[in-house]
């Protein structure tokens, strides 16, 4: 019997290129909007551009981040939890960001009556949950990255750094007309996969002409005009934020949780370790879920969205088709940029590339 896999956050903010577009909700275009007339900027090849992304740090800004998608997916159901994979899967997605520097900033998710917010101060981060009242304080090693700060919100910056990691012989890459993204001049970076095994027909990567910033990254399927996939900048301004929105202390009568990451030498490690097992490279990454991930009762499965996530992932169990092969027999779950492959053994095979890859990666891999 087919089991039901729960994926956790980390799951599908690790997902790499190949698969970057597993997370999201209903495509708002309009939301992240673009000039029609080309604005002017000096002349950048794609080399260039390439080295500019892959180099920037960005300057002190403030803004508005919104994330949109529209895969195809079945009617989910409606949790009203904002970190649900519901949540996640459907509607449109708001970040405010306040960003001073890699170990000073804020991201802020609001919601209806609640908001998740992540703030760094140096070597402490905080993760505040007003839905749940709780907050939960980690101390970070030292010289942290900007990266490990858990539960971190999907960036422009980020996004763009996850696929620049694809590139390679693998991609063909070229400069397209200038646009305009939240009122800021900017190259349109395109990297299209050579492989047609792969379901993405481009990412567009849109680089601020000024300081290299990524602004935008919208990821189309092979053959679609409109991106199935984007998270991108509707207001920002080049400003370093004032030290109250930096600042921090829990709320009177809040739940506090105290982690500490540098308690041993391997404390940081450990706990950034993916919990997903990476097959391929590039564009053809497909990501197998651990065992744990299958059984939404497993130790270190669980979470206060557990319930509604296995919901959630019985809808989309329910939509997939029978297939069977020379690597055994499951269920497909395909959207117009990611195939899901559930097998009868209980291993979950995914990523953005055909059907026809995971059956190879679920026979290179069986259990």
């Amino acid at each position: 019997m087919t089991q039901v896999p729960k994926l956790s956050r980390r799951s599908r903010w690790a997902i790499p290129a190949g698969a970057l577009v597993v997370t999201g909700g209903i495509l708002a275009g309009t939301l992240i909007s673009s000039a029609q007339a080309a604005p002017g900027l000096p002349a950048r090849t794609a080399a260039q551009l390439l080295a500019e992304v892959a180099e920037s740090t960005p300057p002190p800004l403030t803004g508005t981040v919104v994330e949109t998608a529209s895969f195809g997916l079945p009617a989910l159901p409606a949790t009203g939890n904002p970190t649900s994979l519901s949540s996640l899967l459907t509607g449109s997605h708001t970040i405010r960001v306040w960003y001073a520097s890699p170990g000073h900033f804020r991201l802020a998710a609001p919601q209806s009556l609640s908001e998740s917010d992540v703030i760094r101060d140096g070597r402490t981060a905080w993760l505040w949950q007003s839905t749940l009242n709780k907050v939960t304080k980690f101390t970070l090693p030292a010289n942290a990255p900007e990266k490990s700060v858990p539960q971190q919100p999907l960036t422009p910056q980020q996004a763009a750094k996850q696929v620049l990691a694809a590139v390679g012989p693998t991609t063909t890459v070229r400069v397209d007309s200038n646009v305009t993204v939240a009122g800021q001049a900017a190259y349109a970076l395109v990297l299209a996969p050579k492989d047609a095994r792969s379901l993405i027909g481009q990412v567009q990567i849109d680089v601020d002409g000024s300081n290299g910033v990524p602004l935008r990254l919208q990821v189309f399927a092979r053959g679609a005009s409109s991106p199935a996939f984007q998270v991108g900048y509707t207001d920002i301004h080049f400003v370093k934020p004032a030290a109250a929105d930096l600042s921090f202390s829990p709320p009177p009568g809040a739940t506090v949780t105290q982690v500490n990451l540098s308690d041993h030498s391997g404390g940081a490690k450990d706990h950034a370790k993916p919990d997903v097992t990476t097959i391929g490279s590039g564009w053809l990454t497909v990501l197998e879920l651990p065992s744990t991930a299958l059984t939404p009762n497993a130790p270190g499965a669980g979470g206060p969205s557990a319930g509604d996530s296995t919901a959630v992932l019985r809808t989309l169990l329910a939509a997939a088709t029978p297939v069977h092969g020379t690597w055994g027999s499951g269920r497909l779950l395909r959207t117009s940029l990611v195939s899901v492959l559930m097998t009868d053994q209980g291993s979950t095979f995914l990523g953005a590339v055909q059907p026809s890859v995971l059956y190879a990666a679920a026979a290179a891999h069986p259990h």
